[in-house]
């Protein structure tokens, strides 16, 4: 028999842990940031903490990699800290946002962004409940020796505060006759892929680029059971690339329930209504040879999307015949945060324009012959709005090398549109033959003159750039 315990109900909250676990995680950080990396924003005083009160919020220029993924992976340990000490989930937000304004505001010569303050703790809570709840199915206080050791080390790496917070209580190495999980044995399903990915097709040139690549995809709970306890019920998908120029991370996406309800429970047919989170992130980068480095050009870069910060409402469908199964999810969005690829906005690390907007998913997943061929069809669109320009009226430099730094990036509506189809042919037991086709297509608008050059100008002027991506891996379930 599982042991099932609810963490708001079974574990006493400990706040003052919890605090101290945040402010620890800061100072350390920082102290890494100051005396190994040396990095110049590390170097802080009384005046740089008066001066960014004074200030006060800024967009800033930072790799998308780093303002949509590092930084709500942040807010993760920030809001781990919470939930690890026995604070739900609403409540762990509360230290993620404390964690990100003290860092913001105190342990950075830079002036506090407005992109971090959003992102890091609304991604980090999206990031941070999928590692703690991932975390939680590695646990078993029943067992001891290298197989304790194993578990307790994995869930650590899933959840490192989880992990430091089990090893200052002595529950790492505590043995009990429970297993102590705290949310039970949900069901989940998790299909490991590795294999070739070919890129091709990249702003209207034929070329080819090839490589390694893996994929993570992780389906917990039950999509069509009634919850009122957020994340209940998520799926996690990571994408890595080993190919020259693209980056590691190329996907990230989670989609996590708020609240659900199920409206129809039959043996054939299920339906439910929801209200889910969203965190979206697709990196790429150049596949062209034919271009000068330092030269600024539109397109050299196919595509670039983030939303750390969305939310909207979902609908799953279930139909189940002997020899057949159809699963369709649709949801539709509204962003709070979000960033998109620029063909013109070059600063520091920063390509791309901050905005908010709306996201709409559809995605069918099915199989036939008893599991032996399955298939799906995801469909997702975003469009995010930017507001304020860095080349206006207002007396801002035209030249990309020196632009304002607090500016959304160009006013622009972009556009970026994901069509992805899968098969999958069982060849033996839980291991499959996968191949993959994606099709992505980023598009801007631009609404007024934005100005890069004598030879290269826009006036609300529309620019796209799509690519191609084929895969074919071996994907092992389990």
């Amino acid at each position: 028999m599982s042991h099932f315990c609810d963490t708001t109900n079974c574990k006493k909250k400990h706040f003052w842990r919890a605090v101290g676990e945040t402010f620890g995680l800061n100072v350390g950080l920082w102290a890494f940031d100051r005396y190994v990396l040396k990095g110049h924003y590390s170097y802080i005083s009384l005046k740089t903490i008066k001066a960014n009160f004074k200030h006060g919020f800024d967009w800033d220029n930072d790799h998308l990699s780093t303002n949509m993924f590092a930084h709500p992976y942040h807010g993760s340990l920030y809001f781990n800290a919470g939930r690890a000490n026995g604070f739900n989930f609403w409540q762990s937000e509360l230290f993620a946002l404390g964690g990100s304004a003290m860092w913001e505001l105190f342990m950075e010569s830079e002036y506090p962004s407005k992109n971090d303050i959003i992102a890091t703790p609304i991604g980090g809570a999206a990031l941070g409940e999928v590692f703690y709840r991932t975390s939680d199915l590695m646990l078993d206080n029943r067992t001891s020796g290298s197989e304790r050791f194993g578990r307790e080390a994995l869930s650590f790496l899933l959840s490192p505060m989880r992990g430091l917070t089990r090893i200052l209580t002595g529950e790492a190495w505590e043995r009990k006759s429970i297993a102590g999980k705290e949310f039970g044995n949900p069901p989940y399903k998790l299909d490991v892929s590795l294999g070739t990915r070919l890129l091709t097709s990249h702003d209207n040139d034929c070329l080819l680029k090839a490589g390694a690549s893996a994929r993570i995809d992780l389906e917990y709970g039950d999509r069509y059971s009634s919850s009122r306890k957020p994340y209940d019920y998520f799926s996690l998908l990571m994408e890595l690339n080993v190919m020259k120029t693209q980056p590691v991370f190329s996907r990230v996406e989670i989609i996590g329930s708020l609240f659900t309800k199920e409206v129809i429970d039959t043996k054939r047919c299920n339906l439910t209504l929801g209200l889910y989170q969203h965190f979206d992130f697709f990196d790429s980068d150049t596949i062209r040879t034919d271009y000068t480095p330092g030269v600024l050009e539109p397109c050299v870069v196919p595509y670039k999307l983030g939303t750390p910060a969305s939310a909207g409402g979902g609908i799953m469908f279930g139909y189940q015949l002997p020899r057949f199964t159809l699963h369709v999810a649709g949801h539709v969005n509204g962003i709070l945060l979000g960033g998109v690829l620029s063909d013109f906005y070059r600063f520091y690390h920063r390509n791309y324009n901050w905005g908010s907007g709306f996201s709409a998913k559809l995605k069918l997943k099915g199989s036939v012959c008893d599991d032996k061929i399955s298939f799906s069809l995801n469909n997702q669109f975003y469009r995010l709005h930017s507001r304020n320009d860095w080349y206006s009226d207002k007396g801002y430099s035209p030249n990309p090398a020196d632009p304002p730094v607090d500016v959304e990036g160009d006013s622009s509506r972009g556009t970026f549109y994901h069509l992805e189809g899968q098969i999958d042919y069982k060849v033996w037991n839980n291991l499959s033959l996968t191949a993959r086709c994606d099709w992505f297509r980023r598009s801007t608008l631009y609404n007024r003159s934005v100005g890069i050059s004598s030879s290269l100008s826009a006036y609300g002027f529309f620019i796209d750039s799509k690519q191609l991506s084929f895969q074919l891996l071996l994907t092992y379930s389990l």
